[in-house]
């Protein structure tokens, strides 16, 4: 009778941590620029491309394509969210207003961006977690290798592809993918 009472409670603790693991994007919110609550939910039915930006790097005027790709692609199946992160040689040292005038003024970026985080590191934001730990998004273990990575999101929520900072924005690898 004990062997069948320790595995039922095993059972039931897999059960419990598995119900606990974030399945999906859905489950996480974060902060706009603007500093207004910006939940997951609401992407709900749409492709998603998660981009970390920086303001001084050199593969900065990719926001210019990605602009392009949000005018063209952008709405009601298709959103591109950008996180300022300043982990990567300290290319992102603005404040938020600094970073969404600079966006604005330079590459009239009308994407959703929003409040800076951290995406690697001890203080690594929550939905960076997801996107970079297996455990949690189901795709595979990956690490943020610059500026500009970019994490491709299906209509259910699931990470589905990790494209390379340098890979531009209107690769085709991407437009397949946002075609398909």
């Amino acid at each position: 009778m004990k062997i069948a009472q320790t595995l039922s409670l095993l059972l039931f603790i897999s059960v419990s941590l598995i119900a606990q693991t974030p399945a999906s994007i859905y489950e996480y919110e974060a902060k706009t620029i603007d500093g207004e609550a910006f939940d997951f939910k609401s992407l709900k039915g749409k492709k998603v491309m998660i981009v970390n930006v920086a303001s001084k790097c050199g593969l900065t005027p990719q926001y210019e394509q990605l602009q392009q790709l949000h005018e063209e692609y952008g709405g009601d199946d298709f959103v591109i969210i950008g996180f300022p992160a300043n982990n990567f040689m300290s290319q992102e040292p603005g404040s938020e207003l600094e970073i969404k005038e600079f966006c604005t003024e330079n590459y009239q970026v009308t994407f959703q961006l929003m409040s800076k985080i951290s995406v690697k590191g001890d203080d690594i934001h929550p939905i960076y977690q997801w996107l970079t730990q297996e455990n949690l998004n189901k795709l595979e273990d990956n690490k943020v290798k610059w500026n500009f990575q970019k994490y491709l999101i299906d209509e259910k929520g699931n990470l589905v592809k990790v494209v390379s900072p340098r890979t531009k924005p209107y690769d085709d690898e991407i437009i397949t993918w946002l075609k398909g």
